[in-house]
């Protein structure tokens, strides 16, 4: 089996040098093809290439971009896989072996990844080490293959993205549109998923990662880029992807099944099933549904769940009465316009011993007061004053909603943002015309409770 490693350059010559010497360092050298694309680079890197033997390259005359340039290299890629590997990556003792063990661990499994210490999407992993040296033994004694350590995914961040050549060749090259490059992996990876197939993280694997060496030189153009390339992606999926694909990962902490339980889990608001999949992965034998708004993110999310409806207020759900170990409501019904109703008409098909999970914003947040004194209700695309909220809470209304609807809250965990001194004193002050009782109430930004039905 052959692996076509495609790299792209665009000058920063030693982060290039570091990578190639680092793949023939520690990948066995029948087992990959190394191609390179140049997106016109003015340092040395062009020379530098062309005195590499065992490199295929392609010089491009002008800057062609990321996605246009990593297509040029799989057009000319002979390889079973297609790995897509940034030059400011530094690999390791055993990663290429690690990944496709995990690649091909399943028919279903279509890409595959590795964690990192330089990352977005929680890909990044805390590391020891201070130079190339340490990294190398402490990677190396990270890599060990353990199919335990995976984790099925959305998205994999493109800096080291490992692909069937069957899939590729299956679902096409990267969408050009998003050039010069951000959001071309999130679009592929989410290609991959609506293909039929899985995307795994590989966290018994390691490789280091500077990160951003070509995007990050200029802030300015990079943010834009961000920006641009963002409406781009909302305009073909349908949804965004900061809001839909976000794991609630405060909401699975209240999750306390025995971990080989059958659970049943239904997520209202689950979006493109992000948080679903989570929760799949620690309880191997749950089974999840969702109920989803949003057509375009229900049909991401159904391709890994069951879906039951896209609007919880006005659909029928079709299930049977006590089914449901948990249900989620992960910042949804602030969404509603009667969240009482939706929670008096779902508690049947709850088990007797079942629990909602629903993270919930608190307006009482000394952010929203400091607000309403300056004269202000000013709502925001997101966060507390979202503009899409049509409810707001606070700690004593979330539990008179729970009680009034046939519910006891079990548990509370606050979720808190940073604040500064100012903030302190702000809180000082309006704390002195409250009760004592209620000031850890102005801290709070957020809620996450569990509250247990009532028989």
């Amino acid at each position: 089996m052959k692996t076509s490693i495609i790299i792209l350059t665009y000058n920063k010559l030693e982060h290039t040098k570091q990578c190639i010497e680092s793949i023939r360092e520690f990948t066995e050298k029948d087992s990959y093809e190394l191609i390179v694309v140049d997106n016109n680079s003015t340092d040395e890197t062009p020379q530098w290439l062309k005195d590499q033997k065992d490199i295929k390259t392609i010089f491009n005359e002008d800057n062609k971009g990321f996605p246009k340039g990593c297509n040029q290299g799989i057009e000319i890629a002979t390889g079973d896989n297609i790995l897509l590997l940034n030059n400011d990556t530094v690999v390791t003792k055993n990663w290429l072996e690690n990944l496709i063990t995990a690649l091909y661990s399943d028919e279903s499994v279509g890409a595959v990844g590795p964690v990192t210490n330089n990352c977005s999407n929680a890909q990044s992993i805390a590391v020891p080490y201070n130079n190339l040296e340490e990294m190398k033994v402490f990677a190396e004694e990270y890599n060990k293959s353990n199919s335990e350590n995976w984790e099925h995914r959305l998205i994999l961040i493109g800096f080291c993205l490992l692909i069937k050549k069957d899939v590729v060749d299956k679902i096409g090259l990267l969408d050009e549109r998003f050039s010069p490059g951000n959001y071309e992996d999130d679009d592929y990876c989410f290609r991959i998923t609506d293909a039929g197939y899985k995307l795994i993280l590989c966290k018994d694997t390691f490789i280091h990662h500077y990160g951003s060496v070509s995007f990050g030189a200029d802030l300015l153009a990079f943010n834009y880029l961000m920006v641009t390339n963002g409406i781009k992606f909302k305009d073909k999926w349908g949804f965004d992807i900061g809001y839909s694909c976000g794991v609630n990962n405060n909401i699975i902490s209240l999750m306390d099944s025995p971990k080989d339980k059958a659970i049943n889990v239904l997520e209202v608001g689950c979006a493109c099933g992000a948080t679903l999949i989570r929760i799949k992965d620690i309880y191997k034998n749950a089974n999840i549904y969702g109920i989803e708004y949003n057509l375009n993110a229900a049909k991401i999310a159904a391709k890994n769940a069951k879906i039951l409806g896209y609007n919880i207020e006005t659909d029928k759900i079709e299930c049977e009465e006590d089914f449901f170990d948990y249900i989620i409501f992960g910042d949804v019904l602030e969404h509603l316009y009667d969240p009482s109703k939706v929670l008096l008409d779902l508690k049947k098909f709850l088990k007797k011993d079942g629990y909602i999970l629903a993270s919930i914003p608190n307006v009482m947040h000394y952010s929203v007061i400091r607000g309403l004194l300056n004269g202000n209700w000013t709502y925001e695309d997101s966060g507390l004053l979202d503009r899409t909220h049509l409810r707001f809470f606070t700690y004593n209304e979330i539990r008179r909603m729970f009680i009034s609807t046939g519910y006891v809250d079990r548990y509370c965990l606050m979720v808190y943002i940073g604040k500064g001194p100012q903030d302190d004193e702000f809180i000082n002050k309006i704390s002195e015309l409250i009760d004592d009782s209620l000031k850890w109430q102005l801290d709070a930004y957020q809620y996450i409770f569990k509250a247990q039905r009532i028989n």
